[in-house]
């Protein structure tokens, strides 16, 4: 069985690197958005620490994985690049997840492990159960990784995954990005009791809540799931707690039901900055390299938006693709 990649100085800044990558693509799609040029938008913002860390733990090509419709940063930790991201987002012919016929967000690459979602979050846990029993019965070594907020674990779905993947002892990852409001509704009107995590005593596996904004702390954790799911020990609940930093989506807007103190307050806690503190005080990144990072990743996003939105729309004909078997 191959073993776990060290967690090394030039792997960390390479997670940093995406996680500068996917919010420089987030401020780039608000922007094409608010030009009229791209239709909805979902933003990682806030999420993309926790994300890049726990695929960092993990092995792409080897793991399978079910992302969900905020997971941008997770998706280029999986291997997506910028330009494929845009494609989705124009919904251009050469989106590699739907050819442009799904809500950007739904990432599906059979290469790549990852399985294509819906919108509706809740129905790929059991999914993933079921496709964790599968690795266990190929004997793969290999385990799966879903992620989902913590709105769907509100989901008769979410328990009935829990469920068989316990009783089964399937290697599976359940990684729960809690950032306290599905969509206008706050954790205390979703989620009794504590939290998310301790729901994993009710099914008599572990459960772990970790603060997402510590790529060290969020690593550690996954790379402990991880394994315990391949050593045969069974799956892991993790709940990872974020901040939502934007709304919900581009056709919701949280000033309309949330506190502007709370509002201001969360932005000072943006989880890149705080990641970045912690590189420089390691001496693993130094001002200058930072800017350089930055810079190139402004220019992949510059090049990424100029090929997708000069792109080719779907054909017409190609709208029952994927739908309906060919006759």
């Amino acid at each position: 069985m191959p073993e776990a990649k060290p967690l090394t100085p030039e792997r960390v800044l390479e997670a940093y690197r995406t996680v500068l990558r996917a919010r420089a693509l987030d401020d780039r799609r608000f922007v094409l958005n608010r030009a009229g040029k791209l239709a909805f938008i979902i933003s990682p913002r806030g999420h993309e620490v926790a994300q890049v860390a726990a695929i960092t733990a993990l092995q792409p090509g080897r793991d399978r994985f079910c992302l969900y419709y905020r997971n941008f940063a997770a998706a280029l930790a999986c291997g997506f690049t910028p330009e494929e991201l845009m494609l989705a987002a124009f919904a251009r012919a050469a989106d590699p997840s739907s050819g442009g016929r799904q809500t950007p967000g739904n990432f599906g690459s059979r290469r790549r492990g990852i399985v294509i979602g819906s919108s509706t979050v809740g129905p790929q846990i059991p999914k993933a159960a079921g496709i964790g029993l599968a690795l266990k019965w190929k004997g793969e070594g290999a385990l799966c990784y879903v992620s989902f907020g913590e709105g769907a674990t509100s989901q008769g779905d979410f328990h009935e995954g829990l469920n068989f993947a316990a009783l089964h002892r399937c290697p599976v990852i359940f990684f729960c990005e809690n950032n306290h409001w599905a969509i206008s509704v706050p954790q205390s009107l979703q989620v009794a009791g504590p939290g998310v995590a301790e729901r994993a005593a009710a099914y008599g596996i572990p459960g772990t809540r970790v603060p997402g904004d510590d790529f060290f702390a969020v690593h550690a954790t996954v790379a402990k799931a991880a394994e315990r799911a391949r050593s045969g020990g069974g799956p892991t609940l993790i709940e990872a707690e974020v901040l939502r930093l934007q709304s919900h989506s581009t056709d919701d807007d949280q000033r309309a039901y949330r506190d502007p103190v709370e509002l201001a307050a969360e932005a000072l806690k943006d989880p890149i900055p705080r990641l970045r503190d912690a590189l420089l005080q390691r001496g693993w990144l130094s001002p200058e390299i930072d800017q350089t990072m930055r810079d190139d990743v402004n220019r992949e996003v510059e090049r990424a938006t100029e090929v997708a939105e000069a792109a080719p729309e779907p054909e017409p004909g190609s709208l029952g693709h994927h739908v309906y078997a060919d006759a």
